[in-house]
């Protein structure tokens, strides 16, 4: 069944891959990238620093699409960093600092943390919260660790490593949700709409799978 009317979702985020996870579940964000610093937040808990991090994001956002006349807006901020060995690991800063990453997680586990903060523009009102997901890591060798640092991937992603690109194949499992190492947490998400009285299928901007044609993504 055709949705009506769908609630205008703004993404605060550059990372395709959120925008192509949300599009996959039927709904379609705009993006709006939010220019926040992220060197300046610090915390000795990643649940927490991810969080103020996703936090911000969404806010600033909020204030740059104010005054807003649409009641029927979202913001969704996101953030994402990795705990391991009692580090708080990000993006790496460079290729030889990824590569170290990868020297010391193979054959480990490490926990993703990826906080989410949804903003009801309109009403003000602000729900968060934190999905964490333990990473089981391959034992790779060297050779395929260049070969993976070389891509440039790592360099782009939390804690040097993402499972929806070519590091998927140096994850041999996880624990939790999929989504929340991509970088988004779709149960999550559904649950913080709830707390603002939404559905998830108030988002749905497209026809629901179940016999009907769905559009194909781009």
């Amino acid at each position: 069944m055709q949705t009506k009317n769908p609630i205008r979702l703004v993404l605060a985020s550059a990372s395709p891959a959120r925008r192509k996870l949300l599009q996959a579940a039927g709904i379609e964000p705009e993006v709006l990238v939010s220019g926040v610093d992220e060197s300046i937040v610090t915390s000795e808990s990643a649940e927490e620093l991810c969080l103020q991090l996703a936090r911000l994001k969404a806010q600033a956002v909020v204030g740059r699409l104010l005054p807003i006349s649409d009641p029927q807006v979202l913001v969704l901020g996101c953030d994402s960093v990795l705990a391991f060995d009692g580090e708080i690991l990000g993006k790496p800063a460079d290729p030889a600092d990824a590569t170290r990453r990868w020297e010391r997680m193979r054959g480990r586990s490490g926990v993703l943390h990826t906080g989410h903060c949804l903003i009801e523009v309109a009403g003000e009102c602000r729900v968060e919260a934190v999905a964490s997901t333990t990473v089981h890591f391959a034992d790779v060798t060297d050779e395929e660790i260049a070969a993976y640092v070389g891509t440039g991937e790592p360099l782009a992603v939390a804690g040097a490593f993402t499972i929806d690109g070519l590091g998927g194949a140096f994850v041999e499992r996880i624990e939790g949700d999929p989504g929340t190492v991509v970088g988004l947490s779709l149960p999550l998400l559904r649950g913080l709409l709830a707390e603002l009285d939404l559905s998830v299928t108030d988002l749905w901007s497209r026809v629901a799978p179940g016999g009907q044609a769905v559009e194909p993504l781009t």
